[in-house]
């Protein structure tokens, strides 16, 4: 297949988890970051050039261990190839370590564009486990790439081993029936795979994200939680996860407020986030059918209607900022379409 020069792939950021949904539920937002990868000549003294325009760009990395390029080579070494001598431009407006996915974009920009820079020889399934195995959860990568709302679930095979703690196993994906058997990587646990659902997101269901100028690492907000469950929490949660994806379809509002409520990680977490519950009571009084924490945090991620939109948006923004915190808040859309790719 033919070689493009120069290909960009704009990736949208996401909110995961939704409440009772952890490590296996993400929704793509309409904010965007951007990647431009452009093949530089085999003679070029530099075989690498990152730049980086937009949000916080210092504190991105501009040498190989910048994760877009991790990504991009990831994908060459995939295919046997040594990869090519390449100009990455990164457009950042998705802040870092805010639990809007950010890592997942810079993840599926690099597999995206070295994918397209090598003539599309994988399948989107393949590209999918790849960007899975790097960032050991499909929550944020999967509508990364695809768009929307998806819901992961492991189909593992029997006595899988398990990872600490049980909660990220890697597999190969199955994705609308199409089964990709065997593992990509040296070391993948064969026979098991991914069913990937789509979750239908009523139109009228309107996410509105506070965004903090505060970060919060994934790391430390693993480190919050247990290493064990009660069966009635783990009950408690496969319950509301499933209203939750019932409510999500249908935008009935009694079910949503019950079913974004979680016992598995924001009880932990919501320490390590100042002024939550101040925050949270303050979207619920303006109209919000709840507050979840987005991904690992800080940012909050409240779910309304139409009409009470906008006063969410003011009501968690003043909350905040009587703790001295400030934020970015405001109604966003569902990105419906995942990362594009324009030559």
């Amino acid at each position: 297949m033919p070689e493009n020069s120069t290909v960009t792939v704009t990736v949208p950021a996401t909110t995961a988890n939704l409440g009772p949904g952890f490590d296996c539920i993400g929704a793509a937002l309409s904010l965007y970051n951007r990647f431009q990868f452009s093949r530089l000549e085999p003679s070029a003294t530099e075989k690498l050039k990152i730049t980086v325009t937009g949000k916080e760009t210092t504190k991105v990395k501009t040498d190989d261990s910048n994760l877009a390029y991790q990504a991009f080579i990831k994908l060459y070494g995939y295919l046997n190839q040594s990869p090519p001598p390449v100009a990455i431009h990164i457009d950042m407006q998705v802040p870092l370590a805010r639990g809007l996915g950010s890592s997942a974009t810079a993840i599926v920009g690099g597999l995206v564009g070295a994918n397209e820079l090598a003539g599309k020889p994988l399948s989107q399934v393949e590209v999918m486990q790849l960007a899975i195995e790097l960032e050991g959860h499909p929550d944020n990568v999967v509508p990364a790439l695809l768009g929307g709302c998806r819901l992961a679930a492991s189909n593992a095979p029997p006595q899988p081993p398990l990872s600490k703690g049980g909660l990220r196993e890697e597999f190969p994906l199955t994705d609308a029936g199409i089964t990709q058997s065997p593992p990509l990587s040296k070391g993948g646990q064969g026979g098991g795979s991914w069913e990937i659902c789509d979750i239908p997101w009523h139109p009228n269901i309107v996410p509105v994200v506070a965004i903090p100028d505060f970060e919060l690492s994934t790391a430390e907000a693993r480190k919050v939680l247990p290493a064990d469950y009660s069966k009635a929490d783990a009950i408690f949660n496969a319950a509301h996860l499933g209203l939750l994806v019932r409510a999500l379809e249908t935008g009935n509002e009694n079910w949503l407020r019950c079913a974004l409520q979680d016992k598995i990680h924001q009880p932990y977490r919501q320490s390590l986030i100042k002024g939550y519950e101040a925050v949270q009571q303050a979207a619920l009084n303006a109209g919000a059918y709840e507050m979840v924490i987005s991904g690992a945090g800080p940012t909050l991620l409240a779910l309304t209607d139409m009409a009470n939109a906008e006063a969410v948006e003011k009501a968690m923004a003043a909350a905040w900022m009587e703790f001295g915190v400030k934020a970015e808040v405001r109604a966003i859309g569902i990105d419906t379409q995942g990362a594009q790719v324009s030559l």
